[in-house]
């Protein structure tokens, strides 16, 4: 039993000690991720119609093939065009695992995510809209003051659905040689012929850094959104009335 208990704990710490390199191809897939789809909802609700089709292709294609196939793809799959390994430019970013990795992943949620930011665009109450026209604002003003803040609580319960996913999304690294937690929690796995143990351990890891994101999301939909908030409790206790000189 004794030994057992140790085993976990030396492979709860290996697989720890690999969370900083998950947590960076995460949160750098999520950053560019985030551009790109910004991009990408404003050339969909531009108006530009070669715009339109462009967003609405690019979301087909990378929301309807796995991101594995995008990962080998952009990994395995460039490496053997000519002009890519004899630009200055691509062949560093496209021979490194970790580059690669991170361009898959934020490729893949810009789709994602653009359709989330389309959505809770279209979702703002016209009414909000109207009644800030009424008001006098100009364009840029309605949309920082009213469609923004109202789009981004509309949105915030999808969009941190999709964070969760890339966090386990990452993964996938793995497959492209990468250390991080999956990565490490495999070779454990092969050095020690215990996979129940070993991807038990990276489990729990994973589930309990997806929680703290949960959870970090939860809080911050709860600031943004205070007239959905419980009144306060108020005290059924009666006053006594001063009495009038």
């Amino acid at each position: 039993m004794a030994v057992a208990f140790d085993f976990y704990l030396s492979t709860m710490w290996s697989v720890l000690k690999a969370l900083p390199l998950t947590l960076e191809i995460w949160f750098f897939g999520i950053a560019f991720g985030l551009i790109i789809a910004t991009g990408l909802t404003w050339s969909r609700a531009s108006g530009y119609k070669l715009g339109e089709y462009f967003t609405r292709a690019y979301v087909f294609v990378f929301r309807g093939s796995p991101l594995l196939v995008q990962l080998y793809l952009i990994y395995f799959g460039l490496s053997q065009f000519d002009f890519v390994r004899h630009s200055p430019i691509l062949w560093p970013i496209l021979r490194d695992p970790m580059y690669c990795t991170i361009v898959a992943m934020a490729l893949n949620t810009a789709a994602y995510e653009s359709e989330i930011f389309r959505g809770a665009l279209r979702a703002v109450p016209v009414g909000q809209i109207e009644a800030a026209k009424a008001f006098g604002m100009s364009a840029f003003t309605r949309f920082r003051l009213v469609t923004l803040p109202i789009a981004l609580r509309l949105a915030l319960p999808a969009y941190s659905t999709e964070i969760i996913l890339m966090t386990k999304a990452t993964a996938l690294a793995s497959v492209v040689t990468i250390m991080e937690m999956m990565g490490t929690a495999q070779k454990i796995q092969h050095d020690t012929f215990r996979p129940i143990e070993v991807l038990t351990c990276a489990g729990v890891i994973y589930l309990l850094l997806n929680l703290s994101i949960a959870r970090l999301f939860a809080w911050v939909e709860y600031r943004l959104s205070p007239h959905l908030r419980p009144p306060p409790v108020q005290s059924q206790q009666i006053k006594p009335v001063p009495e009038v000189l």
